[in-house]
C-alpha cells in the first residue's frame, strides 16, 4: 500500500483555522476532497488544495504506484503550529498592546486504499442466504406470548 505525505510551512493562518477545514476533507477520496475544497468559503481552502495535489503527486511518483488515482484517499491529515510574528499595536494614554500574527504548518497525507476482491461462492449456490432466525418480514419464528394481554383485557 503506497503511503505518500506533502507539508506546507508557514502558511499565514491560525492552526485551529486550518484544522477546521482539515476536517472536512479527513478520510475522504482525493477526488471528493478537492471538490469539497473548491467550495468551502474560506481562504486557507486554497492553500490546503495546493497540500493536497502536492501529496498525489508524491504518491505518483513512489515505486509500486498502482496508477489509479481514484484508490487515493485522505488518510490523515492536520496543522501544527508555526510560529508567531509578534507586533506591537498602539493603545490609549501611551499604552501598547501586543499582536500575534500566527502561522501553520500543513500536513496532508495520502494512502492507497487496498483492492476489493470479491470472493467466490463455495457449492455454487450463490443465492443470498436468509439471517438464521428470521423470517422474510423479519418478524422472530417464535410465537409471541398473547396470554397475558388476554387475561387483562377480561378482567
Amino acid at each position: 500500500m503506497i503511503e505518500a505525505h506533502a507539508t506546507a510551512k508557514g502558511i499565514r493562518t491560525s492552526a485551529q483555522k486550518a484544522g477546521l477545514v482539515l476536517a472536512l476533507i479527513r478520510g475522504k477520496d482525493v477526488n471528493q476532497a478537492l471538490a469539497t475544497l473548491q467550495f468551502t468559503r474560506k481562504t486557507i481552502a486554497r492553500e490546503i488544495a495546493k497540500v493536497l495535489r502536492s501529496a498525489v503527486a508524491n504518491a505518483q511518483q513512489k515505486d509500486g504506484f498502482g496508477g489509479d488515482v481514484e484508490r487515493l484517499y485522505v488518510s490523515a491529515c492536520y496543522a501544527n503550529q508555526g510560529t508567531s510574528l509578534k507586533r506591537v499595536r498602539p493603545a490609549p494614554m501611551g499604552r501598547a498592546f501586543r499582536v500575534t500574527k500566527r502561522s501553520a504548518h500543513l500536513t496532508v497525507q495520502v494512502a492507497e486504499r487496498p483492492l476489493k476482491i470479491a470472493r467466490v461462492a463455495e457449492g455454487g449456490d450463490a443465492a443470498p442466504r436468509q439471517a438464521r432466525g428470521k423470517t422474510a418480514g423479519g418478524a422472530s419464528r417464535a410465537k409471541k406470548k398473547t396470554a397475558p394481554k388476554a387475561a387483562a383485557a377480561k378482567g
